[in-house]
């Protein structure tokens, strides 16, 4: 009963958020202004005749996109073609993915939606990676110019991305990777810090595990025949806009601290931030079977390892890695 009526207070909050946001095509979190990401003028709109800015990001980074995950926002695109899914949890304890591409990259992805704080500290383990996002407020761009990233923003970039009219606005923003990067800068600029390869010994057999949020959950069920954890997202099965269901070779659920930001969203929620530095508690999930595993990132610029008891590397299996960032107890 108290998760339903968590579940429901979240699709009150996105659907709360969806109305005020609508009418002005709003992309930012707490920026007010009607303005894609805050620094002036808004790129919002529908572009019009001769509106086919592109800034092109260097080939050689890897290309982080935010990626909306509310019910409206479902099906998604393009998440099946992501290297590495992460998830966190945001304002109204909804979710946010960021999907990152590195081998390929698909025709389209979205919806995009904003960044927050916690992106910039998340992907300091990446080369100057290009960051693919709708917005942020107007608070948060100095930290964002500051930040060692490529920011790509429909300001930035605009034609690279579009509105599509199957979803209200903002929902409905789309990336097209290819016009801002040209081809898939390859596997080296995934300076994640994680290992592939066989899988240590030990584990538990696992058929399905659950990680919910105030107002979001994922389930992760294994599949035999496909040799992949299937996707489930607040009860419903993922599938892409096209009907691919959407599926992991590893599943990672990282307990981390999750504390308040300087931030809020334009209804006075509070901004997460979720903190991918430090030490702690994970669970690794591959091939059937689960493992209890340490994670350190020791600082911003290093990469995640993924321990046994015994200090041994944590190999994880070929395939995208989903990772959810659950808050440690």
């Amino acid at each position: 009963m108290r998760q339903g009526t968590k579940m429901r207070r979240g699709r009150m909050t996105a659907a709360l958020l969806a109305v005020a946001m609508g009418s002005s095509l709003m992309a930012g979190c707490g920026n007010g202004s009607g303005n894609v990401d805050g620094r002036g003028k808004g790129q919002n709109q529908e572009q019009g005749p001769g509106e086919d800015r592109v800034a092109t990001a260097p080939t050689g980074s890897a290309l982080a996109v935010k990626v909306d995950n509310t019910p409206t926002a479902r099906p998604q695109t393009g998440l099946d073609a992501a290297d590495v899914v992460y998830a966190e949890q945001v304002e109204g304890g909804l979710s946010r993915l960021m999907a990152v591409y590195a081998t390929r990259l698909p025709d389209a992805v979205g919806p995009v939606r904003s960044a927050r704080e916690s992106d910039l500290e998340l992907l300091r383990q990446f080369d100057k990676p290009t960051l693919a996002f709708s917005g942020v407020q107007s608070k948060l761009l100095p930290l964002i110019d500051k930040a060692p990233l490529h920011p790509k923003s429909p300001r930035d970039a605009a034609g690279a991305y579009y509105r599509s009219s199957g979803k209200p606005a903002p929902h409905n923003l789309y990336l097209r990777p290819k016009r801002l990067m040209g081809s898939a800068p390859g596997a080296d600029v995934l300076t994640t810090g994680y290992h592939y390869g066989a899988a240590p010994s030990g584990g538990t057999p696992e058929n399905s595990r659950t990680v919910s949020y105030p107002a979001a959950r994922f389930t992760f069920t294994w599949s035999g025949s496909q040799k992949r954890w299937l996707v489930t997202m607040d009860g419903t099965p993922t599938v892409t806009a096209d009907g691919k269901r959407v599926s992991a070779g590893t599943v990672v659920v990282q307990y981390v601290k999750v504390r308040q930001s300087r931030f809020q969203d334009f209804l006075g929620n509070n901004t997460p931030y979720t903190e991918t530095v430090g030490s702690g508690r994970a669970q690794v999930l591959r091939d059937g079977r689960a493992y209890d595993v340490s994670w350190k990132r020791e600082k911003p610029t290093d990469g995640t390892d993924f321990t046994t008891a015994d200090g041994r590397p944590v190999n994880l299996a070929k395939g995208p890695v989903w990772v959810v960032f659950a808050k440690a107890s």
